[in-house]
């Protein structure tokens, strides 16, 4: 009797130990965890991540053009003292390769051959083509065909692309994506940027394909023309209505804002090159953009009482200034301390939820001003675009806050005391451009160079590496892990350091 319960009892066990095994992986599933998401999230999360780094900004591409400058050292060093930091000038690599090329990239091998999506996928290939420009302006040569294909194709160490194939193959993306939206299809409605609406991608499209046909003008004036001329015929953003602009809030906070109102609020100013220019032609974007703290003596006592916004008493800081420096010109012109000097207005302009604009429709009609000077289209005058590429940018204002308005009847005493001469067509130009693309860093750091203009003077600090910043230096992380290829770029490029040109600028 004994032998049969203890036979039993092993069959009892087995079967229960069997039946546990039994759904076991069902139960071990999560079956509320997404296993897919919709490519419009990932295309939204790239261009939110398009609103370049805020140190990169800052530290570099502001200071470059001598907009605004920090008179610190250490994680702050960049083109306030033209030397090179990479920490910072690796910023602009890190955000779009991480954030925008990764999603772009992936979401591409999944939708680009689903008719249904063709939609999301010509946007796709719009602000990827757009953070490759960022990227090729900034660096020169960078990985571009293998860029992004870690997971889909297993590269792990990608080639570097020249900038010349790399625009080239820039403006055949922008060309044919612009070109293949369709109105009849799919609408994107849960796109961030302009809530699906073809129309203005298309617009944005082609817009990008005007900055790129302008930026090689230099490196190659034949493609570089009939670019501009495709993409003038194909319709570009003039209007404000149509601005190409991520809209910030609590959630998704201005980057270069929240640096400045936060642990930085303190440490950047507006230079005196940049002040003074708006100054001497009495320009009332000047009210708009810049607040002294009037007296302030440290970074606790630029309060509010103490703000002005009146131009008259505006003063920026002096180019090439550490901080020993700073405190010096401050006593030169009478101020409290460096506290005392003109800063971009965080509380306004640069707040937290402050709009990061990609593309302009001032920026555009100043490069079609452009194109009409050099014969590049036909159609309009260059001072007609010229004048309405200023407007638009004083309209523009009040899209970062209310209070920062601009009346039509000072824009319109502006352009008479400031009237367009076709004779420095090309100096006027440019110079609003540098205006309209203030804390666009990318842009005024690209056009600056490609331009010429303004003419500023070389950074006078005695430890400068060069004399102007003509490109950023690749990332030690990406030449410690990508050695060879990192190597085989600036063997043909030349050497990584911030004086070596880019293939555009001439």
């Amino acid at each position: 009797m004994k032998t049969i319960f203890k036979y039993l009892w092993i069959v009892l066990f087995l079967g229960y130990s069997t039946s546990c095994d039994q759904n076991f992986d069902d139960l071990n599933t999560n079956r509320v965890a997404a296993t897919a998401i919709d490519e419009m999230f990932q295309i939204n999360q790239a261009i939110i991540s398009s609103a370049p780094s805020s140190f990169g900004i800052l530290v570099y591409e502001v200071g470059a053009v001598q907009q605004v400058i920090s008179p610190n050292s250490g994680v702050l060093t960049g083109a306030n003292f033209n030397q090179d930091n990479r920490s910072s000038t690796q910023s602009n690599w890190q955000q779009y390769y991480r954030n925008v090329i990764k999603n772009t990239k992936d979401a591409l091998t999944r939708i680009e051959n689903n008719p249904a999506r063709s939609n999301l996928t010509q946007m796709a290939r719009i602000i990827q083509a757009y953070a490759f420009m960022v990227l090729t302006d900034t660096y020169g040569s960078i990985p571009y065909r293998q860029a992004g294909a870690g997971f889909s194709g297993q590269v792990f160490f990608p080639a570097y692309d020249t900038q010349e194939f790399i625009y080239t193959d820039i403006i055949k993306e922008l060309e044919e994506a612009s070109a293949a939206l369709n109105a009849s299809g799919r609408r994107e409605t849960a796109d961030v940027l302009f809530a699906g609406d073809v129309e203005k991608w298309r617009k944005f499209g082609y817009s990008l394909l005007l900055r790129a046909g302008m930026r090689i003008g230099k490196a190659n004036p034949s493609l570089a023309q009939q670019t501009v001329a495709k993409a003038f015929a194909g319709g570009v953003i003039l209007t404000n209505a149509d601005n190409a602009a991520i809209r910030h809030d609590a959630n998704y906070l201005n980057p270069a804002g929240n640096t400045l109102n936060a642990t930085e609020a303190a440490n950047f100013y507006l230079t005196e090159p940049f002040v003074n220019f708006l100054k001497n032609t009495s320009d009332p974007r000047l009210r708009s953009i810049a607040v002294r703290y009037v007296g302030a003596t440290s970074g606790p006592t630029q309060t509010v009482e103490r703000q002005s916004f009146d131009p008259a008493i505006q003063i920026g800081m002096p180019m090439g200034n550490d901080n020993a420096g700073a405190v010096r010109a401050a006593a030169d012109r009478g101020l409290a301390s460096f506290y005392d000097f003109s800063q971009v207005d965080r509380r306004r302009m640069m707040k937290l939820t402050s709009p990061t604009f990609i593309v302009t429709a001032s920026q555009n009609l100043l490069l079609l001003a452009e194109a009409r000077q050099l014969g590049w289209i036909n159609a309009g005058t260059v001072e007609g675009y010229y004048n309405a590429g200023v407007r638009e940018h004083m309209l523009q204002m009040a899209s970062y806050d209310a209070n920062m308005a601009i009346a039509t009847s000072a824009i319109d005493s502006y352009l008479a005391a400031n009237p367009f001469n076709s004779a420095t067509a090309l100096r006027q130009i440019n110079e609003q451009y540098w205006i309209s693309s203030f804390m666009n860093g990318p842009e005024a750091f690209a056009n600056f160079r490609r331009s010429g203009f303004p003419v500023l003077a070389p950074n006078p600090f005695p430890g400068r590496e060069v004399l102007f910043i003509n490109r950023l230096t690749y990332p030690n992380s990406e030449i410690s892990v990508n050695e060879d290829n990192v190597n085989a770029a600036i063997s043909a490029q030349g050497p990584d350091n911030l004086e070596t040109r880019v293939w555009w600028h001439k």
